[in-house]
């Protein structure tokens, strides 16, 4: 991929495609197709006709609905539909218009619920997924079998990259499609205004996740598509992991809250454990620049500035 090369990065707005935007324009890649000429992604005839008439030679795939578990259990059809609509338009479009390399962005929560860990490409498909977000996470595995496929058969460049829970400025803080790291943010700030002596939290606390700030990610992606040929799955992630109720509390001192958390049991976890493995990326010299405490304060400035 050169400097020149022509680029399309799909879901150009949303949290992880405008972070891409921002590391290719700051890695001096000079010729991105502007997100405010992408189509409906679900309409097959405008997507087709955006491939035909703007031709880009690579592809990052970052589009689709997603949410956290509120958003999974009350949305599920339409954050399936959304999803499969979207890779097989995009997909098939960059195969019949000769797209060099596709970037397709899939979800840990494709992977089992109760995966060995840390968990290892090769556990995908072993074991059931976790049920809070089944419909949104077969999505996601159609869509990385779905680049294997046209590998398989017409020897199309298309890999998938698994990143672990990805958060940063742009992220959705709205009550209904927020993940944990948004929801915990809003919520502490909110209480916070409003003097509350306690918040209430999803879950026991106890289940561990593997956080990366969504710049990480970006600069991991533009690797990924630049250096990886041989494999069509990679896991990008920090490859260690924390609690939601040390989360909390780490937050908590970002955010500047006063109060006491309290842990609603009675509401979902989701998967107990989800730790990625790492050692492809790792093998290429590349590690997260930003910690998680820098991380959490540059996304919460930018929710003070934003919302």
């Amino acid at each position: 991929m050169e400097k020149q090369s022509k680029i399309y990065v799909a879901g150009g707005e949303t949290l992880i495609g405008a972070a891409l935007l921002r590391q290719l324009q700051q890695q001096q890649y000079t010729n991105l197709i502007s997100p405010h000429l992408e189509p409906p992604l679900t309409d097959g005839k405008l997507v087709a006709e955006f491939f035909a008439e703007h031709q880009p030679e690579y592809v990052f795939l970052a589009a689709g609905k997603s949410g956290g578990i509120l958003a999974n259990q009350r949305y599920p059809a339409e954050l399936m539909l959304d999803n499969l609509l979207v890779e097989c338009h995009i997909i098939q479009s960059a195969y019949s218009n000769g797209v060099k390399k596709l970037l397709y962005l899939a979800s840990s929560c494709s992977y089992p619920k109760f995966a060995p860990q840390p968990i290892e490409v090769k556990s995908l498909l072993t074991g059931a997924i976790e049920p809070t977000n089944e419909a949104y996470a077969v999505a996601k595995i159609a869509g990385i079998k779905l680049c294997q496929a046209y590998r398989q058969q017409y020897r199309a460049n298309f890999l998938s990259v698994i990143p672990a829970n990805v958060f940063g400025p742009g992220d959705d803080f709205s009550s209904e499609g927020s993940h944990v790291i948004p929801a915990l943010i809003r919520k502490m700030h909110d209480a916070k205004i409003a003097n509350a002596q306690f918040i209430d939290i999803w879950g026991t606390g106890t289940p561990k996740r593997d956080f990366l700030f969504v710049e990480d990610l970006a600069d991991a992606c533009i690797l990924t598509i630049r250096e990886f040929d041989d494999c069509s799955v990679i896991n990008i992630a920090s490859g260690s992991g924390i609690s939601i109720q040390e989360l909390a509390e780490l937050i908590k001192q970002v955010v500047g809250y006063l109060g006491e958390l309290r842990f609603d049991t009675t509401k979902p976890d989701g998967m107990p454990l989800k730790i990625l493995d790492t050692k492809k990326l790792q093998q290429m010299g590349w590690e997260p620049k930003t910690s998680l405490r820098d991380a959490l304060k540059i996304t919460f400035e930018w929710f003070l500035q934003t919302k």
